[in-house]
């Protein structure tokens, strides 16, 4: 009999909660197979097989708090069969497993796999204790995506669905533990507000030559690049030079000391159905724009899946967050400790501007810098975002360094 074991957290990491159970008792698996979730206030650790085999028991039940190389689960190891079992074999062995009946349903148990489901589609239906049957696949092949089950969110019948979830008469409520991921959120947004003097300083860009060099671009760039030229990559790069030429932005605080960084790590907020993570463009001064929209696209893709690792979300020195693609207009972003700034960009709105004493209109993006006036004073602060205005207003600077 072989124990199935949670992995080893990193020193920062005490204890998580088993959130999901993959596998049942009787389940074949291949080594490899992942078993079960564990969620930190981090990140998510997929529990996997080590051999092949059978599951025999599990010992703990979803939602329990879980510690390091605890055995959560055993299994028999021997030659398994080299196809995935289907519903129908899943369900006999369910049935004949007296001894071990599967627990009652939960807000993350999985969805079933006759309907095919987006990743982060899945997690916002497990979520919701949403009916994936019940739910219209807009993808190829009717896959569920994300945006369907929205959808089906705002619809009456999704209330429908979750009017069993309250509790009361005529003024219900719906109480919901927070996850790991957001208490861990709360905690870290009460400490920046606590520990640092925050201050923000906003200014406005004219996103016009940024647009007009996409579309010069973009059908070049994408066929290139394999990858979408998106605003992104431009206001990294923007980022990187203007904290070259001021590196008290690009610095944090520890203790009496002034930390100031030769390295450039950009952190990219990334809102996901678990809540807001930060994951890290490390040496963002080293990469190629095409190279930015890569790794950007497969950090937010693995951050909905909740797949990113502990090392790439912690660390950075400086961070950009887009609430424009929520449709803000502007909002002052707070800083990620221990890093001293945070940009944030919003919502392109065309504005009548005053261009050479004529009236014309123009694409705007207001643009807010948050810092820590314990470090950055506020001439360095204005005059960085202004560096920021003026390489997005003419991207030829970036590329000339001047």
């Amino acid at each position: 009999m072989k124990e199935i074991k949670v992995p080893v957290f990193p020193e920062s990491v005490q204890d998580g909660i088993l959130t999901r159970w993959h596998k049942l008792p009787g389940d074949e698996v291949h080594s490899g197979d992942i078993i079960a979730d564990v969620e930190t206030d981090k990140v998510v650790f997929e529990v996997p097989a080590q051999a092949d085999g059978r599951i025999t028991e599990r010992l703990v039940e979803e939602k329990t708090t879980v510690m390091a190389e605890q055995v959560i689960a055993r299994m028999e190891e021997g030659e398994v069969t080299a196809t995935t079992k289907t519903d129908a074999e899943k369900k006999q062995v369910e049935q004949g497993a007296a001894k071990q009946p599967r627990p009652e349903k939960t807000a993350t148990e999985p969805v079933a796999e006759t309907v095919a489901v987006m990743p982060a589609a899945k997690r916002i239906i497990e979520e919701n204790l949403l009916d994936a049957t019940q739910i219209s696949g807009s993808g190829k092949g009717g896959r569920i995506l994300k945006q369907d089950v929205q959808k089906f969110l705002q619809d009456s019948s999704a209330s429908e669905e979750k009017a069993p979830d309250y509790i009361g008469g005529e003024r219900p409520e719906r109480r919901l533990p927070m996850t790991r991921l957001r208490q861990r959120i709360a905690e870290r947004l009460l400490e920046a507000q606590q520990s640092a003097a925050i201050l923000t300083t906003f200014n406005e860009i004219d996103m016009q030559p940024v647009m007009d060099l996409r579309q010069r671009y973009r059908d070049e760039f994408e066929k290139q690049h394999q990858v979408r030229l998106g605003f992104m990559s431009f206001f990294v790069a923007a980022a990187v030079e203007a904290l070259k030429r001021f590196p008290e932005v690009n610095a944090s605080i520890e203790g009496d000391d002034i930390v100031y960084h030769g390295f450039f790590d950009i952190g990219v907020a990334v809102g996901t159905p678990r809540g807001l993570v930060v994951p890290i463009l490390r040496n963002a001064d080293q990469m190629s724009m095409a190279q930015v929209e890569k790794k950007i696209a497969d950090l937010a893709s693995r951050a909905q899946d909740g797949k990113l690792g502990l090392e790439e979300i912690t660390g950075g020195t400086f961070s950009i967050t887009n609430g424009g693609v929520f449709g803000s207009l502007l909002s002052t972003p707070i800083i990620n400790p221990p890093q001293s700034a945070i940009l944030g960009m919003h919502k392109i709105e065309k504005r009548p501007m005053v261009v050479q004493d004529e009236i014309v209109i123009r694409p705007m993006m207001y643009v807010a810098l948050s810092y820590d006036h314990r470090l950055i004073d506020g001439r360095e602060a204005v005059q960085f975002l202004v560096t920021i205005k003026d390489f997005l207003e003419e991207p030829a600077r970036m590329l000339l360094e001047i």
